[in-house]
Order: C-alpha cells, then structure tokens, then sequence
C-alpha cells in the first residue's frame, strides 16, 4: 500500500459497513443525512435532460435555438460553481453542517421557482438558484462525511455520497417517465425536487457538527463528545490525540488556528500536492464527458435512433440504473483495492467505450438514410423549405442539420432506413407523420446501430461510475490538511464545475460542427491523457488516518508504483 503507514486488511469495507450498521448506527445515520446532498446534486443532473424534451415542446423559443437549451442546462452548472467557490469559505468559517442547510434553502427556492416559471427567462433563474445549492452540497457532503467517519470505512462511507448521486440520478430519470403522461409534464419534473431538499434541511437540524472543524474552532469538549460516539472505545483516544497534534501544529505554524493564509496554499509543499491531485482529477472528470452523458442521454439515445421521447426516457433509466450499480462496486472495492486502481481501471473501461461510440456513430451518420423527393411531395405544402429549393442530393443528417429552418425526418413506411421524407418540423406535422405508422426524428436519425450505441453507453457509465465518479470525491475529501480543508475543497468543486459548464455548453454545438462521433473521440483523448495523470500524480490514500494523509504527501514525488505494495514509498 502506497504510504506504508497501515497493513491491507482482509475485511472489506463493504462488510465493515454493514457491521457498523449494527454496532454504531450512528455513524451511517450521519453519512445517509449528509448524502441527501448527493442525491440532491445527482437528482439535479438528471432530471434536466428528461424535462428538456418537454420544455422544448411549451417553449417553441427553445425548441428553436440550441443556445436557450444549453443556458438552461448550464446556468445551473454556473450556479453551481459559484456555489462550490463560496461554499469552501462558509464551510470552514460556519461549519459544515450550516452550509449543507443553506444549499438545502437556495436548493427548495429553486425548484419552486422552476415549477411555476412562465417563461424561459424565470425558468432559468430557478436553475441558478439550484445550481448554487448543489455547487455547496456537492464540496460539503463529503467533507462532512470524510470528518465524521473511521479511517477503515472512510471510503466506503463517502462512496454513500457517490451512491446517492447515482441514485438521483436514477429517481429523476424514473420520475421523468412517470410524468410523462402527467399535466404540466416538466414542472412536476423539476418542482418534486423541493422534497428531498426540505427533508435533509429538517434531518440536518438534528444532527451535530463535524467533530474535526468544532475542534479546530477551539470547542474541544463538543468535538470529543461526537468522536466518541464515532470510534470503538479503544480508538477514540488515538484519534483525539491525532486531532490535537494536527490543530497544535498549525498554531505553531500559523501563530492561530483560526487564520487562513491563501499565500501559504501555494508556499506550501503538501497543499500544492495534494491541489494538483484534487483539481486534477475533478478536471478530468468532467473532459471525459460524463456529465454530457448524463445531461443529454436522451438526446443521445435519439441521435442513436430511436425516435419518440418515451423510448428515450425508458432508455435513460436503463443506463441511469447501472450509473447506481457502478457506485454500489465503489462501495464494496474501494477501500479493499485501494483508490488509484480503481481510478485506472475506470479510465481504461471509459476509453474502450468512448472509442466503440466514436465508431458507431461514424457508421451510423455514413449510413444515414436518403430523403426522396417523392416521398416528401406525398406531405404536399409541408417540405423543408432549404430541401425544396436545391437539386442537390440530400440525407437526414443533411435534413436535420439546416440551420435555417426547423425540419424533420419522416422515416418510410416500409422500412425506417429506407429514403424518407425531409419536412417541416412542428406538432402538426409530427402527428401527421405519426398518423401513417411512421416514426418522426428530429434529434437523430434512424440506425442498424442503435443498440451498439446503447451498449456503449452502458459500458461507459458502468465503468465511469465506481472510479472517476466516487474515487474523485473520495480523494478530494482526504488529501487536504485541516486548516485548509473547506477552503481547498471548494477549490477544487469549482474547477470541476467549470469544467463541466465548459463541457455542457458546448457539447451540442460541437456535435453539430463535427459530429458525435468526433466529439466522443476527443473525450477519450482526454481519458488516455488521465491515465498518465492518475498514475503520476494522485497518492493513494486508503485506510489512512485523514492526519496521516498530509504526512504521506509531504514526503511523496511521484506515484507511479501503485501496483506494489509494503512500505517503498517511505523510502523516497
């Protein structure tokens, strides 16, 4: 194990977990209430993309211009990084538990405002309001986790956090379908999420604040109290003695233990370290594209060719169940085979099928069926206005990507990848198209390969979830020393929401300039390039004391050898 501080222990996490379950379920009581955060972070991501479909349909504004869906998507990203920026600082100076409220207050305004918006320009402002929530939730919950957990189950403990975002993911996509026959389709989709924030806000009301930051702030007896009831009797003292030489240190250092120097984040040899692993691997997370994934799944199912929103949706649930799966894998390995392992293993699954996407949809766009002129004429007065006025020969993709004017592809009758019909795109036509058995795309067109696409998809989401997805959070909620935990933290949160609102605004622009399967190549670029990053930089980190972590970095270089085990590292 890398920093041969602790022998690998031959019990996994995973049963741990469950034994803890029953000796001290006071601990999971403290994770599962920090977790709604993930689920309100991971309920956020998904439900978008489902209510996106629908908007589009109320607001033919948006239907109209890529730009005004993009903004929706990512004005709540930049909420969200404004969010992880402050959320660092209210953090550290308020405590954890404060900032996890407050998320769950801008979090319950937002989604309020989301479900009675009558325009798109209130319906974004309620993404704001959310994404400022879930930016806070999303650095705080695991750094709450992380402070209140024992260091045998810390990963696993955390990994709850990632499970509960996949498991947001999973319930916007299950409520998504279920609203789809409901009035006012989208809003349910939006407002129901007002729930689970109200519930975590009254859960948290109850719960005490991370033991580590009340015994930063000088409150020792408060802080020892909770750690008493975190560890078995014959650790608690070892770690509160751990605690005390960690804040005795930073007095020594810093003259207060109050003080934050932001000079001294760069100066410092451990920090600097431990912010290039942490940025770095929330850099990565978001190029290699998940969040696209995630956001735009239905999108892509359609670009995949299958036409009607409610296969999409069903689609969508599919992939977002294996997202859950992936992280219950998180759970079990990640504090038995250590973190960078899995982040290699993740990185190696994402690359593999990040390339057979690539491929598929370059097949699928070279196959892409003919428009015929005389099936088109059969729609008298409804052709492609940009169709009708060239001789030139014309595909759906050709069809679908006039700029323009907004037209659809009528698939045949006979056979969907037989030529078609380029028209017109509104309801009207729609259901004229529909009315003779044919199936209508606007999104992407009809494909042999459709179910190789759905494949890809799964084996990226199954193979992103367990390491670039939970390992990232759990790293970023390890690494930090105390003193420079909450304010690091929302560092590195905000990188990776501005990676990812750099990403989701441009994702369907890009596949519009070059292609989908160019712009899934590029993110398996990056995944190749994050596979020399993670095994250069990222420390491994399991069963070490979060105090023990800072000593391990300050004597560490490279990172390369994480296959080896025993105590090389201390040589260095």
């Amino acid at each position: 194990m890398e920093g041969g501080v602790l022998p690998v222990t031959d019990v996994s996490a995973f049963r741990e977990c469950f034994s803890l379950a029953w000796k001290n379920p006071y601990v999971l009581r403290l994770a599962f209430s920090a977790g709604i955060g993930g689920l309100l972070f991971g309920y956020d991501t998904g439900v978008i993309s489902g209510a996106l479909l629908y908007i589009r349909d109320d607001f033919k504004s948006v239907d109209r211009e890529t730009v005004l869906q993009e903004s929706i998507v990512s004005t709540a990203v930049a909420g969200a990084i404004i969010g992880a920026a402050i959320g660092g600082w209210i953090s550290d100076r308020f405590g954890r538990r404060f900032s996890l409220m407050f998320a769950d207050f801008l979090f319950f305004v937002g989604a309020v405002i989301m479900a009675s918006a009558p325009n798109p320009g209130l319906l974004i402002l309620g993404r704001v309001f959310v994404g400022l929530g879930v930016g806070m939730a999303s650095m705080t919950a695991p750094l709450y986790i992380s402070e209140a957990s024992p260091p045998k189950v810390r990963g696993a403990l955390v990994s709850t956090n990632g499970f509960l975002v996949t498991g947001g993911l999973f319930l916007s996509y299950l409520l998504n379908l279920a609203f789809t026959k409901a009035p006012g389709t989208w809003r349910w989709m939006l407002g129901v999420a007002a729930l689970p924030a109200l519930l975590q806000f009254i859960l948290m009301w109850f719960l005490p604040e991370s033991p580590r930051w009340l015994y930063r702030k000088g409150r020792e007896e408060e802080a020892i109290s909770i750690l008493r009831q975190i560890f078995p009797a014959n650790a608690v003292e070892m770690e509160i003695q751990a605690l005390k030489e960690s804040v005795d240190s930073e007095v020594k250092e810093e003259g207060s233990s109050n003080k934050i120097n932001f000079t001294k984040i760069l100066k410092t040899r451990t920090v600097r370290r431990a912010l290039v692993a942490g940025v770095g691997l929330q850099i990565f997370q978001q190029f290699v594209g998940i969040n696209t994934v995630m956001y735009y799944s239905p999108t892509i199912v359609q670009l995949a060719g299958f036409a009607s929103n409610q296969t999409a949706l069903l689609l969508s649930l599919i992939i977002a169940a294996l997202n859950t799966l992936g992280s219950i894998v998180s759970i079990y390995f990640v504090d038995k085979t250590g973190r960078k392992k899995l982040l290699l293993l993740s990185l190696t699954g994402l690359i593999v099928s990040l390339a057979l996407l690539a491929a598929t949809f370059h097949e699928s766009t070279a196959e892409s069926p003919q428009v015929s002129r005389q099936d088109t004429a059969h729609f008298s007065g409804l052709t492609c206005p940009d169709f009708q006025s060239t001789s030139a020969s014309w595909d759906c993709m050709t069809c679908l990507k006039v700029y323009s004017t907004s037209c659809g592809f009528c698939a045949s009758q006979t056979d969907k990848l037989k030529p078609g019909a380029c028209l017109i795109s509104n309801t009207t036509v729609k259901n004229m198209c529909q009315g003779e058995h044919r199936l209508w795309y606007t999104r992407g067109c009809p494909s042999r390969y459709g179910w190789v696409a759905l494949i890809g998809l799964g084996l990226y989401v199954i193979s992103f979830s367990p390491g670039m997805g939970s390992v990232t959070w759990i790293v970023n909620s390890e690494i930090y020393p105390l003193r420079f935990r909450g304010v690091c933290g929302g560092i590195a949160a905000t990188a990776n929401w501005i990676s990812n609102l750099i990403v989701s605004q441009s994702f369907l622009s890009l596949t519009q300039a070059i292609g989908t399967a160019w712009t899934f190549l590029i993110f398996g670029v990056v995944s190749v390039v994050g596979v020399f990053f993670v095994l250069v930089c990222v420390p491994e980190t399991k069963g070490l004391p979060i105090e023990e972590v800072e000593k391990m970095l300050d004597r560490r270089a490279l990172h390369i050898r994480f296959w080896r085990k025993g105590s090389d590292d201390t040589k260095k």
